[in-house]
């Protein structure tokens, strides 16, 4: 079995994962933010054998440039941006195409993790924060969609005269409730505004459930909430990189069975 590059490709974010589908285990793991992607950075460092692309994203500008990279560098590689169509999901919404990959994927993955006949709520932080549900039977049941911290800041600061578009990273600790300066009130309320609508939003999933979900986080501003929003929230760092590789051990096990059916088949005698 061919080596997969499993890429999540996020507004903020790309993740980059090579990894042999049996075993799961990551033989490569990179990180570019979005804007400044060059997959040079890791191409002496990827298979030299045949390998299966397979890309979730949400970005099209950044996936039809990893499109181009790959067709030129390493034709023979297969390659396949993945539509809700190639996930083992069942999805319970208006407009299963208009929902993000990432949202779908990350899905998969935590079906995967959840108790049996628990639900799993979802919670990805990243350009925008989205809180998922995927209910006891594994059903993918849509979610809330709001501004993460760096967007929130931007319109902070495009929708009035003086406020400053701050930094809106969080990667060592939490701001101080009270900011003794402008640039310190926003951040506090970037950090805990986002805590508090997620934990309020988890809370009314769970009386809506009347029963008590796992919570998974996950997201490049992920790490720094998981404490605040639940004592038993798992944060998962790659969990959408997991759940291309489980889309695609899934399409594995479907061919494998095709193949056997076929195989099985007596032949055509007519």
């Amino acid at each position: 079995m061919s080596p997969l590059i499993a890429v999540g490709i996020g507004n903020t974010t790309i993740k980059l994962g090579v990894t042999d589908v049996v075993t799961g285990q990551w033989q490569l793991l990179h990180e570019w933010d979005t804007a400044e992607f060059e997959l040079g950075d890791v191409a002496g460092d990827l298979p030299n054998e045949s390998c299966r692309w397979r890309v979730a994203s949400v970005h099209r500008a950044a996936e039809q440039t990893l499109r181009q990279w790959q067709q030129a560098s390493r034709s023979r590689d297969d390659y396949l941006a993945l539509s809700y169509k190639d996930l083992p999901l069942e999805i319970n919404v208006e407009f299963p195409e208009r929902v993000g990959m990432d949202r779908l994927i990350a899905a998969v993955a935590a079906n995967q993790r959840r108790e049996t006949n628990c639900p799993a709520i979802i919670v990805d932080a990243g350009t925008a924060i989205t809180v998922d549900l995927v209910d006891a039977d594994g059903v993918f049941q849509g979610g809330v969609i709001l501004p993460g911290f760096r967007l929130s800041a931007r319109a902070l600061a495009d929708g009035t005269d003086l406020l400053p578009n701050v930094d809106a990273t969080f990667p060592a600790e939490a701001p101080r409730v009270i900011g003794k300066s402008t640039t310190e009130a926003i951040r506090s309320g970037l950090f805990w505004g986002g805590v508090g609508a997620i934990r309020e939003l988890v809370s009314r999933t769970v009386a809506e459930l009347q029963t008590s979900p796992q919570i998974f986080v996950t997201g490049g501003d992920a790490e720094r909430l998981t404490g605040y929003l639940a004592n038993d929230a798992q944060f998962v760092s790659d969990l959408v990189l997991r759940g291309i590789v489980l889309a695609c051990r899934d399409q594995d096990l479907l061919a494998r069975i095709s193949h056997n059916t076929a195989s099985a088949r007596p032949p055509d005698l007519s």
